[in-house]
This record gives structure tokens, C-alpha cells and sequence, in this order.
């Protein structure tokens, strides 16, 4: 075949291959522009970055903390898990500890830090416990703001910030201890708080019941305001989604690594003389619901909040005091609702903006 001939030929196939590639994308029509793809573009990007998640846990000793966490990411991530001691003593002050793992799923890779607070609640003066905690959690906001205000700052700034903190309710069956309502008041206006009733198999139903409203009647009249924040809710199909969680707040939990042959299958539970206690399944506890919230429907949210309200309001102030601003607060003060709604909308402007 003549060259001009190949080439011509070439270039009908080009051609062709062209029509193709249209035709399976806009189906022949001429009105597709292809903008749904972005999400696509945003998938594999995400993919390639992966993902991180920072979660405090606190609670006395003996409440199974550890074991809840190894329970939620099914491997042993908890710092008791990783890290053997042939016996761990009760610290003479709160210490925080944190140990990072990475986890992959179907391709999808996540940075978790599990951060452990020994110590906490354990001593028979736990006045002002929550002030390490307050401060590493102020810490990591301190570390984020000056990497982001470096002047050769990196592509992606490494997040040590808290996204959720886990708290630990013992299962008293009665109500809201001092200390529980000390630490939630202060702590909630500057991470996610989501408590959880640890070791709830201790509990009769109507006891956990009973319970569980008395603790959500102790959050309201203390104005503590636990995630999902009631005004975080973005629309009505999430106040809708977060009104059903509010109303199983707090989780009532059993965690455990062993698994039994329940019904022919290979269940997580604990066995006791009377049956055995289903981890999964939510009859039995609601470590179901608890799993769903922090990873498969609110975790994205969750590190949403962290970054637009709780660090931008600490943001605001730290820049505020650095600019010699009259009103500045102390980096310990505590934000009310309205101005860290007032200082989100502030971080969207400028978002938009740039």
C-alpha cells in the first residue's frame, strides 16, 4: 500500500476510535458536556492520597478500651494491643499516649492514631484531669496552624488533629458522674465528643434504657452538645439521618476479639453460662450503630468539623492574638455554638474566595 494510503488509513482509524470513546460517553448526545466525571477524577485522587482518622479514647482503667477499638477496626490497633507490658501501673499523672497503624480495604489505605489516655478518672482526686487532654488536643490544632502558615509549607500538611474523641461511660445504671459532666462541658466545644456506655452487658435492657435517658437529660441540662452537634446539620435530610442517632446517643457497647460458633456462623461475642452476647448484633448491644457513625456514614463529617469549626475557631483566635487583638481569647477558652457557626461561615467565604 502506497504511504498516502497508510496514512489515510491511520487516520480513519484515529478517527473512529475517536467517535467510539464519544459515543460510550455521551451515548450520541451532543448536549453531554462530561462534568460528572470530576467525581470520578476525585475518587482516584483520593485513592492515590488515602485517608487519615485520629481518634482519642478516654476513660478510667478497666472499661475496655482497648478491646472496643481492636473490636471497631477488627485488628489489634489499640497501644495495650501493640505495645507489651508485663504489668502497666496506674500513672501518677494522665499521660497521653498514641500509636498509629495503616489499615487497607479493598484498595483503600487509611493512616489510623489511636490516642490513649492512661490515668484518666483513675486517682481519688481527678480535679482538672481533662487539662493535659484539653492541651494535647490544642497542641495538635498549634502544630496543624504552623504548618499551614509556613511560607514554603508542604503540598499536604501531615493532620495530627483530633477527629473524635471516644468518651467512656461506666455502666453505674445511674447517672452522669461529676467528673463525666466536668470533661464533656469543657471538651465538646473543642473536639467531636462521642460517649459511649462501656461493658453495657452488665446492664438489664431496662436498666441500659433507663440509663440512657438519664445520661441524655444530664447532656441537655448542662449544655453539653455531643456529635452530631444539632447545629452542624447541614439540611433536613441530615438533621432527619442525626435526629435518629441523637436519639440512641449514647452507645450502649460490648467489645471482644473472640469469636464462638453461634447458629453455624462465626460470630464476635462474649460467652457467658447464659448465651453468648453478640457484638454485631444490634438486639444484643449497639456497637452496630456506633461502627456505622465513626466509619461507614459520619467519618468524613466527623473530620469536617474537626477542620471547619473546632480548628477554625482556635485558628481565628491564635491569629487574633498574634495580630495583638484586644479581645482575644486564651487558647483554653471555651467557644459557645454560635460563634463557632459564625466563624465556619467565615472559613467558607474566604474558601470560595480564593
Amino acid at each position: 500500500m502506497p504511504p498516502l494510503l497508510c496514512r489515510i488509513s491511520l487516520i480513519r482509524c484515529s478517527l473512529r476510535s475517536v467517535q467510539l470513546e464519544f459515543t460510550s460517553h455521551g451515548a450520541g448526545d451532543f448536549s453531554y458536556v462530561g462534568i460528572d466525571a470530576i467525581l470520578e477524577q476525585m475518587r482516584r485522587k483520593a485513592m492515590k492520597q488515602g485517608f487519615e482518622l485520629n481518634i482519642m479514647i478516654v476513660g478510667q482503667s478497666g472499661l475496655g478500651k482497648s478491646t472496643l477499638m481492636n473490636t471497631l477496626f477488627k485488628s489489634k490497633v489499640s497501644r495495650k494491643s501493640v505495645v507489651s507490658t508485663p504489668e502497666e501501673r496506674i500513672p501518677k499523672t494522665i499521660e497521653i499516649k498514641s500509636i498509629s497503624h495503616d489499615i487497607e480495604e479493598k484498595g483503600v489505605r487509611m493512616k489510623l492514631t489511636v490516642i490513649d489516655t492512661p490515668g484518666f478518672g483513675d486517682h481519688i482526686n481527678n480535679e482538672n484531669c481533662w487539662q493535659p487532654i484539653m492541651k494535647f488536643i490544642n497542641d495538635q490544632y498549634e502544630q496543624y496552624l504552623q504548618e499551614e502558615i509556613n511560607i514554603d509549607r508542604k503540598k499536604r500538611i501531615p493532620d495530627s488533629r483530633v477527629h473524635c474523641c471516644m468518651y467512656f461511660i461506666p455502666p453505674t445504671g445511674h447517672c452522669l458522674r461529676p467528673l463525666d459532666v466536668e470533661f464533656m462541658s469543657r471538651l465538646s466545644k473543642v473536639v467531636n465528643i462521642v460517649p459511649v456506655i462501656a461493658k453495657a452487658d452488665t446492664l438489664t435492657l431496662e436498666e441500659r434504657d433507663f440509663f440512657k435517658q438519664t445520661i441524655r437529660e444530664g447532656l441537655r441540662a448542662n449544655g453539653i452538645d455531643v456529635y452530631p452537634q444539632k447545629e452542624f446539620d447541614e439540611d433536613a435530610d441530615d438533621r432527619m439521618i442525626n435526629d435518629k442517632i441523637r436519639e440512641m446517643i449514647p452507645f450502649a457497647v460490648v467489645g471482644s476479639n473472640q469469636e464462638y460458633q453461634v447458629n453455624g456462623k462465626r460470630l464476635l461475642g462474649r460467652k457467658t453460662k447464659w448465651g453468648t452476647i453478640e457484638v454485631e448484633n444490634i438486639a444484643h448491644c449497639e456497637f452496630a450503630h456506633l461502627r456505622d457513625l465513626l466509619i461507614r456514614t459520619h467519618m468524613q463529617n466527623i473530620k469536617d468539623i474537626t477542620s471547619s469549626i473546632h480548628y477554625e475557631v482556635y485558628r481565628v483566635r491564635r491569629l487574633n492574638e498574634t495580630n495583638g487583638q484586644p479581645n482575644a481569647q486564651p487558647p483554653n477558652t471555651l467557644v459557645n455554638p454560635q460563634q463557632a457557626n459564625g466563624v465556619a461561615a467565615q472559613h467558607q467565604v474566604l474558601t470560595h474566595e480564593m
